[in-house]
């Protein structure tokens, strides 16, 4: 238990999550007097990195950068504010529906919920609508960035479990869908209840217009999942397509992208994917360490101790899952949990692709929750709400994202559908 308890104390200090991992595996080696141990700690780390799945996640990020300088973000946003701004409480609606977009296109919770913080935010407060509200919804639809495809948790759940990453994009849009339309029904209510402002309606050509100049954006996300779905090309090589599309759409089309931001954009790359596969390297010394002491197979025999059937295990790691999410960040979550959940989840017939969008919803969830929920911080930061009335204001929208992870947890069919009836032919 040494190293379970130093993981606790460290966490509990806040030191970076990588260093938790790797601090907590060597005062275990040091506590128990392995230090054999320590020969091996290199191997297991390049072993954990030495992955060819893993180099969607640099593509992703560099495709993330590139369209988030390209001039995509007020295109989208305008195409949006063309269609739904009219109606009351409209830019809530705009905040959640250029997420979905951006979701779609950057795939990160912490990229969407700065981009909306620094853009949308201002918009809504010149319009009536108060911080803590402005800001709570952000922080909310921000979270459907790791869901709706592609997803950094996606490709690393992928490799973790050994399960098809494309069928993981495809089973994302559904419940990616589903968080749109609950954060929208929330949003009619408040918007009910406040007597939010209206605008003029947008005409036709105005939508038509807005539309054609964000099309090609909207053309990369379709264009990776057709390729994907099609066999086409791998989870991996759809990254690659998605820089090239996005360099040639921000230089050639929108003109916004200009070759002196890509050193700028190359080392933000190379900082987020190196911050990503420390944690990935480290996470695999402190899971081997874990084996050593049994303890996946304690909490595999304790879970299974109190029910075999698939409903209540189900509830069970979800109810473990929310916890966990609201101290520890999704990928590495994903790295530490899910060997050891994996064997619950055969031995009781749910399906891996099901179980991918159960832990990643629940750990996304985290995101928008006390006390470590990183889009909490990013949007407060911004914004310069505080944490304790962002963490109240977005209370409503928790409820409401964990009522779409009970749906989607007891109705399988929603996630499983698309790669199901897409992939079964390839």
């Amino acid at each position: 238990m040494a190293i379970v308890i130093s993981f606790a104390i460290l966490l509990i200090l806040g030191v970076p999550i990588a260093f938790v991992l790797g601090l907590s595996s060597v005062i275990y080696m040091v506590i128990t007097e392995n230090y054999s141990f320590f020969l091996n700690i290199p191997q297991r780390m390049i072993a954990a990195a030495n992955n060819f799945s893993l180099m969607a996640i640099p593509l992703f990020v560099l495709a993330g950068e590139l369209m988030n300088s390209g001039g995509i973000t007020v295109r989208l946003t305008n195409f949006a504010r063309s269609l739904i701004a009219h109606m009351r409480g409209g830019l809530a609606y705009v905040n959640i529906l250029v997420s979905m977009f951006l979701s779609a296109i950057i795939g990160s919770a912490n990229a969407v919920a700065a981009i909306q913080s620094s853009s949308m935010v201002p918009e809504m407060r010149k319009d009536g609508y108060d911080n803590e509200y402005s800001s709570a919804i952000t922080a909310a639809s921000s979270i459907m960035g790791p869901i709706i495809p592609p997803s950094m948790v996606f490709i690393l759940y992928g490799v973790t479990a050994g399960t098809s990453i494309g069928a993981l994009f495809l089973a994302g849009i559904v419940p990616g869908i589903l968080l749109g339309v609950a954060y929208f029904i929330l949003a009619y209510f408040y918007a009910k209840k406040k007597n939010f402002p209206t605008k003029e309606k947008a005409g036709v050509t105005a939508v038509v217009n807005t539309f054609i100049k964000s099309s090609p954006a909207l053309f990369i996300p379709l264009v990776i999942i057709g390729g994907i779905i099609s066999g086409f090309f791998t989870a991996t090589e759809a990254g690659a397509i998605g820089c090239l599309l996005a360099f040639i759409i921000g230089k050639f089309v929108y003109r916004d992208l200009k070759l002196s931001s890509i050193p700028n954009i190359l080392l933000t790359t190379g900082v987020i994917t190196a911050s990503i596969m420390i944690i990935v390297a480290t996470a695999n010394v402190f899971g081997w360490l874990l084996a050593m002491e049994q303890i996946p197979q304690a909490i595999v025999q304790g879970l299974l101790s109190i029910s075999e059937t698939p409903w209540v295990i189900l509830l069970l790691i979800n109810l473990i899952l929310l916890i966990v999410g609201m101290f520890l960040e999704p990928l590495a979550a994903i790295i530490i949990l899910v060997p050891v959940l994996l064997p619950v989840i055969e031995q009781v017939g749910i399906d891996p692709v099901h179980f991918g969008l159960v832990v990643s919803l629940n750990l996304v969830i985290g995101l928008m929750t006390p006390p470590v929920g990183i889009a909490l911080f990013v949007v407060a930061g911004i914004t310069k709400v505080s944490i304790t009335k962002l963490s109240r204001a977005i209370v409503p929208f928790v409820i409401a994202a964990v009522v779409v992870l009970f749906v989607v947890t007891y109705i399988p069919d929603l996630v499983t559908f698309l790669p199901d009836r897409l992939l079964s032919s390839n």
